[in-house]
């Protein structure tokens, strides 16, 4: 089977790392289609040898013109493909440099490989790795099944034997009034049938010791699921909510919670049996107090399991907010996702689920200001099954929120802020099986809710803060009145997965040293609150470089190229042991909404300087890429000549290694020849006189609020349009700069001369 097929059958996270893979640079389409040719080529080698190069480039050109063909002769009513423009993209991309055709795709089938391989060598829901503390339990669940299986055939065997001698006793009289000379061996029929009511009785004591053991061992087993598995399960899936690398996989806790439940109802079946035995034969055993007494306790073992048995599989995420969960917008869709772990048949369609907020928060009382939501329409859902692992759940896909009180001026003034101010959802359901009535709830890990996108990056703060300091239950949401600290320990893992999230790949022991001098500065380790996101705004600052690397550094980021947090004492103790023309690629300090310089080493008069760019901004990346500014960066010096100064990325590795497969266009020249009433320009990247301080401060402003109505408006239009339309494409409309950017290192050099 082709690679390709491969890649299709992967989730649709993993398929979205695909098509990034050649997202701007090679049309999916074309891998599609010739998607086995593609794949018995030799790549590596064509992308060094250009006699190679051309022969792939012609015949991919030539199966492109083959699909055309058959296409045109196969469709003849509907339209095909368009292998024409697929053709036509090839021409004009490659046809002049067909290595860099053969590179691209030699490192995108590398990347493919990449990812196939990540998905066999990690665990995934269907098949969660088994520690060995979950095979004993696993184990000790099947052996509980397996005895009760077992006592089932027991119990059966009981009724028959029952049912015997109870046809003997019952008829034994009519058979001697019918047949006189039966009558002397009365004796000996009683005394057999007492040989065999003290048989069944022993082993009905038997069963019913047995029925105790399992009963024991389910006691145990329900203590491990609800008091160390799941509140395990739930630590876990709170530290992947901000990032963390963790396997929230329900598979086990779903066939255990299941099995232990068939395990216990089949166990109040059998004591039904023998209690009716006991009740409906004339040989009573005297057993039936123990076995209410047994019934009882199974009662209440399958309470404890089925009132812990619905959890909040997905927590609340919206849906233009995915890799920021619990951060919820009043009148902005989200989504979530409950689950019941006891799937059994006769609980299907008998659970409805229904979502309260802040239900039973006492913070509601006791915190001033407090503000109050619910939502924006009645979602109650019956659970079912419909996912293809069988699990009974239902999807909240439409839920929204509304505010009911809003804070006012003149209003008390509340200690917390908007984005400090936690809130729970609670799932609510109720049971009633076999007589019994069952109240459950689940409740969402704790929620901020704001207003404005613009409070986006303060709630998330809350949220890792909240997440990495609190485990148990209940959830102290008013953590944000006095916020403990957080140590370096915890701190430093936090941060390097929200790099891991979004670039994929975490932060090294030198970038996480680097943040540690700047974010530590007390000898007890301990970072507080208001250091990290309020007074200095550190977390601001590393939040703007996430942004900066999701947009427009992600390949760069991930392919370890980027060097990022570097501080200017260590680039220079760096480059200068290096050869003139080595630099490397740091974030801006001085920039808090995220920007990028490189830095880089030369020689003159027999001294070493060390240079910075100014910092490339998000509004200018949006423009040009940062591999095409370090590929066409000119460095303009009176009395010299213009040149790159940029030939090695630290430690030793050739420009062109590392970035020609980011090339987004070939060269500076873009202007049509044809035009002649017009001085030709290109776009170049220049820089006039370096001098050796690097990256002037450009301060801004933390908490931007120009235009906040007007971008509000946009953005709520662009959420509603996004739920009402639910267009693939919407997200992918890029907004065109507006304006040129002051001091900007884009300008248009003129060259040639006017014609008349």
């Amino acid at each position: 089977m082709a690679q390709w097929q491969e890649l299709l059958k992967l989730d649709s996270a993993l398929q979205s790392q695909v098509r990034r893979l050649y997202e701007g640079r090679f049309p999916t389409e074309i891998r599609h289609w010739l998607c086995h040719w593609i794949e018995s080529q030799d790549w590596g080698s064509a992308a060094v040898v250009e006699d190679a190069a051309r022969t792939c480039f012609q015949g991919l050109l030539e199966h492109l013109q083959e699909q055309w063909n058959r296409s045109i002769q196969e469709n003849i009513i509907l339209p095909g493909p368009n292998f024409s423009g697929m053709r036509d993209f090839v021409v004009e991309n490659f046809q002049e440099q067909p290595m860099n055709l053969a590179a691209l795709l030699s490192e995108c089938l590398k990347e493919e490989k990449k990812i196939l391989a990540s998905v066999s060598a990690s665990p995934t829901c269907s098949s969660p790795v088994m520690t060995s503390q979950w095979t004993q339990l696993d184990n000790k669940v099947s052996q509980m099944k397996l005895q009760i299986s077992e006592l089932k055939k027991e119990v059966k065997t009981l009724e028959g034997l029952n049912e015997k001698l109870d046809y003997i006793q019952k008829t034994w009289q009519s058979k001697v009034e019918q047949n006189v000379g039966l009558a002397q061996s009365q004796a000996l029929v009683e005394q057999e049938c007492q040989k065999r009511s003290i048989f069944i009785n022993q082993t009905k004591h038997i069963v019913l010791q047995q029925l105790v053991t399992i009963l024991n061992e389910a006691s145990q087993i329900i203590t491990t699921l609800t008091g160390v598995e799941l509140p395990e399960w739930k630590r876990r899936q709170q530290l992947a909510c901000i990032g963390g690398p963790e396997d929230t996989s329900l598979e086990l806790l779903h066939k255990w919670f299941t099995a232990v439940a068939e395990v216990l109802l089949a166990v109040r079946e059998q004591l039904q049996k023998l209690q009716e035995q006991d009740q409906n034969y004339t040989n009573s055993s005297g057993l039936s107090t123990s076995i209410a007494e047994m019934d009882g306790f199974t009662r209440t073992l399958i309470r404890n399991l089925l009132t812990n048995a619905l959890v909040v599989e997905k927590q609340p995420v919206m849906q233009n907010l995915l890799h920021r969960p619990l951060i919820l917008k009043t009148g902005v869709r989200f989504k979530v996702t409950v689950r019941f772990l006891a799937n059994l048949p006769a609980f299907k369609d008998q659970l409805k689920v229904k979502p309260v907020f802040d239900k039973d928060v006492e913070e509601v009382k006791t915190v001033s200001g407090f503000r109050l939501f619910d939502f924006t329409r009645d979602d109650s859902k019956v659970l079912d099954v419909d996912s293809p692992n069988g699990a009974l759940m239902a999807a909240f896909e439409h839920m929204s929120l509304k505010e009911k009180k809003a804070r006012t001026k003149g209003s008390c003034e509340s200690p917390l802020t908007v984005t400090e101010e936690l809130h729970i959802i609670r799932f609510v359901t109720v049971l009633h099986h076999a007589g019994e009535k069952f109240d459950i709830e689940a409740s969402s890990l704790p929620v901020v809710v704001v207003s404005s996108s613009n409070q986006v990056p303060s709630a998330w703060a809350s949220i890792m803060w909240f997440n990495m300091l609190s485990s148990r239950e209940p959830m102290n949401l008013s953590l944000f009145i006095n916020p403990p600290p957080l140590t370096w320990e915890q701190l430093a893992p936090l941060l390097s997965w929200q790099f891991l999230s979004v670039g994929q790949r975490p932060l090294d022991p030198d970038q996480l040293s680097m943040l540690h001098d700047k974010i530590v500065d007390n000898p007890d380790g301990l970072v507080h609150w208001t250091k990290f996101s309020k007074d200095e705004s550190v977390w601001m600052w590393i939040d703007g470089i996430l942004d900066l690397i999701k947009k427009h550094l992600a390949d760069l980021w991930q392919d370890g190229y980027i060097m990022g947090f570097v501080s200017k004492q260590r680039t220079s103790s760096l480059l200068l042991n290096k050869p003139a023309g080595t630099f490397l690629i740091r974030f801006s300090e001085s920039i808090r909404d995220g920007a990028i310089t490189f830095s880089w080493v030369d020689q003159s008069n027999g001294e070493k300087h060390i240079h910075a760019v100014e910092p490339y901004t998000k509004k200018e990346l949006s423009v040009l890429s940062l591999a095409d500014a370090i590929n066409h960066y000119t460095l303009t010096t009176p009395g010299r000549s213009s040149t790159n100064p940029l030939v090695y990325l630290y430690p030793d590795i050739p420009k062109e290694s590392a970035f020609a497969r980011y090339y987004k266009f070939s060269g500076p020249s873009s202007t049509n020849k044809n035009i002649t009433a017009y001085v030709h320009r290109m776009l170049a990247v220049v820089s006039v006189n370096p001098t050796p301080p690097p990256s002037p401060p450009r301060d801004s402003p933390l908490d931007i609020d120009m235009d906040n109505n007007q971008t509000d408006s946009s953005q709520k239009l662009d959420e509603f349009l996004t739920d009402l339309l639910d267009f693939p494409e919407w997200s992918h409309l890029q907004t065109l700069p507006q304006e040129r950017v002051a001091d900007s290192v884009f300008t248009f050099q003129e060259h040639g001369s006017l014609t008349q």
